[in-house]
């Protein structure tokens, strides 16, 4: 039972490090705004360097399969479905000419991270169940791992619409999905042993999807070439940072 205690913790810590976007409630709204679109670049490259460095090795331990590839597709297609029917409710929610409505990236981007956290969730109760050096291990790595992350989200999130305080909130409520990923491992493990090679692929269509169809799309609406290649290089830091992770674990 110590395990699921430990876990909590270490989970409840992690879901704070979704606050650490609060640094960039700081900056001026005339630089953050010239910096927004970067912060939108690093987000696609962690979200690509995620999935292709440390999801896809993780999936491929025991090798590929015919289900991790249905999985992946699955992930694909319930975001494309999800992404319509966002679009779908706000057309017939917002007035076409409203200034402040909220791009339906967010939510996508909200919903993708919530699973994400989940899963880390459930990683961190796995390795608690190894032993309590593995779990503090785990956690230490996962912490690291999510901040580059975090600040990519909320920065995605600002330059969806969303206001600076709502942006913060909810990317806390998400990141407590964390916490309800380790009771649901908790209480499956050893019950359903391919469940997280289940979300892992899932998680992977998911952020696959995310990168390619909603946030690299909006980079190309900056014609300048200094700043796209800014840009460029700000997304190839996102997969940097994510390869760097490979240090830790």
């Amino acid at each position: 039972m110590y395990e699921l205690f430990y876990t909590l913790v270490s989970v409840i810590i992690v879901s704070l490090i979704s606050l650490v976007g609060v640094i960039v409630v700081f900056i001026q709204e005339n630089t953050l705004k010239k910096y927004l679109l970067y912060l939108v670049s690093f987000a696609a490259g962690a979200l690509l360097g995620d999935t292709f460095i440390h999801l896809i090795p993780q999936i491929s331990k025991n090798g590929l399969s015919l289900s991790s590839s249905l999985y992946i597709l699955l992930g694909i297609g319930i975001f494309f479905v999800l992404e319509k029917f966002v679009h779908w409710h706000h057309c017939h929610e917002c007035h076409p000419a409203s200034k402040n409505k909220v791009h339906p990236f967010v939510y996508m981007n909200l919903i993708g991270d919530s699973f994400h956290n989940f899963l880390d969730g459930m990683i961190i109760m796995a390795g608690y169940i190894v032993s309590f050096p593995v779990g503090i291990a785990t956690t230490i790595a996962v912490i690291l791992h999510e901040i580059p992350q975090e600040i990519g989200d909320f920065g995605v999130m600002l330059h969806g619409g969303l206001s600076k305080g709502r942006a913060l909130f909810l990317n806390f409520v998400t990141a407590l999905t964390a916490v309800l990923g380790a009771i649901v491992a908790f209480f499956l493990v050893g019950i359903y042993e391919n469940l997280s090679y289940a979300l892992i692929s899932f998680t992977i269509g998911g952020f696959v999807y995310i990168a390619a169809s909603d946030l690299i799309p909006e980079l190309h609406k900056e014609k300048g070439i200094k700043k796209s290649i800014a840009q460029l290089l700000a997304l190839i830091l996102g997969v940097l940072v994510m390869m760097a992770m490979l240090l830790l674990e």
